[in-house]
């Protein structure tokens, strides 16, 4: 017997759905297997089907990992996903905003067209995803949003301006719909990943391994020597945050920005 007190979650919780942007490949993926390892009902959102089957498959398969093909950075788009899911299952209880990252670039050498596209990536397609999804979980008592930035918005980063401007501004607004919402069951908290190896990181190697005259080695090379871990993060330790911010048990966390980055961000 118990002391009479409530319990902090359910004995025996409910499948919660879960909608994960980006589920294609590197973070994405890696939260899909995450919480589908949970038990959660898993909807992978991306622009390529081969790649979200693919996802499927390594992420368990079965009735509880689903594909949903669409372009999260048109808002239109972004909403009919949400509805979409609601369609096929009744709820959307959980929320992994993510995408991948814009063209690299120093602040002054980017176009306005890339940054048109950062702006759409990363900003405007989030805001859809959280404005459509948000007032069904208040509705219901119960929501997690997550949403997945970088830690170049506590220490920017030269050359990936459009990355930092853009996510620094959804990290922003965020926090803002994290406090419009906490009254109502629903959790909104941003993950900020360091160096992670994924195929976005061999981009950015790649283009400063070009811009410096030196090789891919080289530049990993340097990239570790800058953590404190001396290392990329794997995705699969990225994702573990992410499903704990995207648990039950983590509904008195709102609000917050978690840093996975081996300790190179130097701000407290």
């Amino acid at each position: 017997m118990h002391s009479g007190y409530p319990l902090p979650y359910p004995a025996r919780a409910p499948i919660r759905t879960a909608f994960v942007g980006g589920g294609s490949g590197g973070i994405g993926a890696a939260v899909a297997t995450a919480l589908s390892a949970s038990g959660h009902r898993v909807v992978l959102a991306g622009r390529t089907e081969s790649r979200l089957v693919d996802t499927v498959s390594r992420a368990g398969g079965g009735d509880l990992v689903d594909h949903l093909v669409c372009d999260l950075s048109d808002p239109a788009a972004a909403a009919a996903a949400v509805t979409e899911v609601h369609h096929r299952y009744g709820t959307l209880d959980v929320l992994i905003v993510n995408a991948g990252g814009p063209e690299p670039g120093r602040v002054l050498d980017l176009t306005n067209h890339a940054w048109h596209e950062a702006l759409d990536l990363l900003l405007v397609g989030p805001l859809a995803l959280l404005r459509a999804a948000l007032p069904a979980m208040a509705d219901n008592g119960f929501g997690r949003c997550v949403v997945v930035t970088s830690s170049a918005v506590k220490q920017p980063q030269p050359g990936l301006a459009a990355s930092t401007a853009m996510r620094a501004a959804t990290t922003a607004a965020a926090k803002l719909a994290s406090l419009e919402y906490a009254d109502r069951g629903v959790t909104v908290n941003c993950v900020a990943p360091g160096a992670t190896r994924t195929a976005r990181r061999l981009q950015i190697l790649e283009a400063r391994a070009a811009a410096a005259g030196t090789d891919l080695t080289t530049e990993e090379a340097r990239d570790h020597a800058r953590v404190p871990a001396r290392r990329a993060g794997d995705p699969a330790e990225i994702a573990a945050a992410i499903a704990f911010l995207a648990s039950t048990e983590a509904g008195y966390v709102n609000g917050t920005v978690l840093t996975v980055d081996g300790g190179r961000t130097e701000t407290v």
